[in-house]
């Protein structure tokens, strides 16, 4: 199937990986592609990146991309991520592959939409796609079997409070 996970609200990541704690509880091959994330180390890889059924690519710059000018070395990382991710979802060693972000990216312009929906397209029948990222295109929603967005009620950023470490990255 394709998974969907997207809104405004936190836990888009966090709700991939807990699918991906499941399925290597079940013995299954995972390879997660990490967009626009840059080398930050962030805890829940640093501790994924130990377990040996677990694969994990990280692109882009450290940076945060700016969305109304768009650097040509986002949408290279970009289109590295996605060649990563091509080339997971068809080498026949993982169950499930994880786009995390890639719907930022298609949003932002770092990748075309359509070179998503190709992707997913020639998704191999064995292979779980799960799609991360807020501003999921209706196209994207469209042709996932799965599509769950998550609505900020309340978060401390809007007093002013700052990423905590262990809690947000």
């Amino acid at each position: 199937m394709v998974q969907v996970f997207t809104g405004n609200g936190k836990g888009k990541t966090s709700a991939a990986l807990g699918t991906v704690i499941r399925a290597l509880g079940q013995g299954f091959k995972v390879c997660i592609v990490s967009f626009m994330k840059g080398d930050y180390p962030y805890g829940e890889y640093e501790t994924l990146r130990r377990l040996p059924e677990i694969t994990v690519f990280k692109f882009g710059r450290i940076d945060f991309v700016d969305p109304r000018n768009v650097a040509e070395i986002d949408k290279e990382e970009a289109r590295k991520a996605l060649n990563a991710a091509r080339e997971a979802m068809l080498s026949g060693k993982y169950d499930i592959v994880v786009l995390d972000e890639v719907n930022i990216a298609a949003s932002w312009g770092l990748l075309e939409l359509d070179e998503v929906l190709k992707l997913i397209k020639d998704k191999p029948e064995k292979v779980e796609l799960i799609l991360t990222g807020r501003y999921a295109s209706p196209k994207l929603v469209e042709c996932a079997d799965l599509v769950t967005e998550m609505v900020e009620v309340k978060h401390p950023f809007r007093k002013g409070v700052e990423a905590r470490r262990g809690c947000e990255y």
